[in-house]
């Protein structure tokens, strides 16, 4: 993954999420993102994923500039698969149509293919069984596990996921995580925002550190979290390394 931010600036309303980002990566398997709550990680994501618009700046990946226009934006999201914190499941429909819908409606396959293909990942999930379960009906790892699924289900150049543990419990966080674990050694690249610092540290090639709407500093994982330069970085790293 080659990234390119230069500059993007996100407003809502009066409050400025984003104030002039700029980050410069080139051959990058795993970006993490890390900093405090509401330090604009989730919104820069959303921005990677075309699901936010900027107000300003330019975002550019594996040499191609992101243009925020809905037609452009359309063929950007084929090419990206997104796991929200909150699964984003549609409730009415199975595990298998979870997956196959989008597979349809969206990549223009055919229902004989979308099924095979639900049917391949939900059997490498270890989710066969539960194929015909409504998402009331699994744990919040499982449904978590779909949702990722359902989105590298279409092969996407690019994974983005945004804290998609913070709703589980310690043995479903290591459920998902393993599932992280093992598409990143499946060579697949992806940027992730997390507070699971041991996993971020495991993962990382290069990991970056937002705040108060802004990189503070980026740079290497074993970098940010053995020797951080700004004391930003090193004052959050104590207080959430202390236990």
């Amino acid at each position: 993954m080659n990234l390119r931010l230069r500059q993007i600036v996100k407003r809502f309303d009066a409050l400025c999420v984003l104030d002039g980002v700029s980050l410069s990566l080139d051959g990058v398997r795993t970006l993490v993102l890390v900093g405090p709550s509401g330090g604009g990680k989730s919104t820069l994501l959303r921005i990677l994923g075309g699901l936010e618009h900027p107000d300003a700046g330019e975002a550019e990946l594996d040499g191609q500039r992101i243009v925020f226009t809905e037609e452009a934006l359309l063929g950007h999201r084929r090419t990206v698969g997104t796991v929200f914190q909150a699964f984003n499941l549609f409730p009415h429909l199975t595990a298998l149509q979870n997956i196959t819908l989008p597979l349809e409606k969206v990549h223009g396959r055919t229902p004989a293919q979308a099924r095979e293909t639900a049917r391949q990942l939900l059997a490498r999930f270890h989710l066969e069984a539960h194929a015909g379960k409504r998402p009331a009906e699994l744990s919040g790892g499982q449904r978590q596990r779909i949702a990722i699924a359902r989105a590298v289900s279409s092969k996407p150049r690019l994974l983005l996921l945004d804290e998609p543990t913070s709703a589980l419990d310690p043995e479903m966080t290591a459920e998902v995580l393993d599932t992280i674990l093992e598409l990143r050694e499946e060579g697949l690249d992806f940027i992730l925002v997390t507070h699971e610092m041991g996993f971020a540290r495991r993962v990382a090639d290069q990991v970056a550190f937002l705040a108060d709407g802004g990189i503070v500093e980026a740079g290497p994982a074993a970098q940010i979290f053995g020797a951080p330069s700004a004391p930003q970085t090193r004052a959050f790293l104590d207080k959430v390394l202390k236990y």
